[in-house]
């Protein structure tokens, strides 16, 4: 990560916070990736060199950041979308500031209409939007889906109910496997690798 965006980051995240103490309409929340789960995002993104990155939920660009300087380092860029305008312009001014604008593609509008318009091939999707609509743009995104690809959903243990049909969803994927990590409000992981390889759980000794 270049060593100038940690501050950066910081700042948006303070301030997504505070704007989230005194702000009743959800909408207008920032809801920001927990740090640690940033960190991870962007450990993952990086360890698979993926480079085509879908992100549904850009807010003010905190967790685009962390997803544009992990695929950056392999000259990829990341497609991130969000329905909000004010957002995506804070979004827009924060990526700006961070120096990563040309890794970054804003895309304006309900989710699932963007992504029907998408060409893809997307080595990585990120989910961070509405959960209840995340099912749908997981069905039109497969098609779209590199061979070697992660599926990642945030918010899975802290709105468990709005996120029972994505899981249920990513369940049903022949070819791959799943798992849900507690840190942060929980992140879901669905991983495919090469064609035909597909580990099972074995028992232990």
């Amino acid at each position: 990560m270049n060593p100038r965006l940690p501050e950066l980051l910081a700042e948006i995240k303070q301030q997504g916070v505070e704007n989230d103490k005194r702000e009743t309409n959800r909408g207008r929340r920032m809801l920001n990736l927990e740090p640690d789960t940033a960190r991870l995002l962007s450990i993952l993104v990086r360890s698979s060199r993926a480079t085509r990155v879908l992100e549904v939920g850009t807010s003010n660009g905190y967790s685009t950041i962390w997803l544009a300087s992990a695929v950056a380092e392999a000259g990829g860029r990341v497609i991130s979308i969000d329905r909000n305008p004010e957002k995506q312009a804070m979004a827009r001014e924060n990526l700006r500031r961070a120096d990563l604008i040309d890794s970054v593609d804003l895309r304006l509008g309900e989710a699932s209409a963007v992504v029907r318009e998408l060409n893809g091939p997307f080595d990585l999707v990120f989910f961070d939007g509405d959960r209840t609509s995340a099912p749908e743009q997981l069905r039109l995104l497969l098609p779209k889906l590199a061979s070697a690809v992660l599926v990642v959903a945030d918010n899975v243990l802290s709105h468990p109910r709005e996120i029972a049909r994505y899981l249920a969803a990513v369940g049903k994927l022949e070819g791959f496997d799943h798992v849900v990590v507690p840190i942060g409000k929980g992140l879901s992981l669905a991983y495919r690798g090469s064609p035909g390889v597909h580990l099972e759980p074995t028992a232990g000794k």
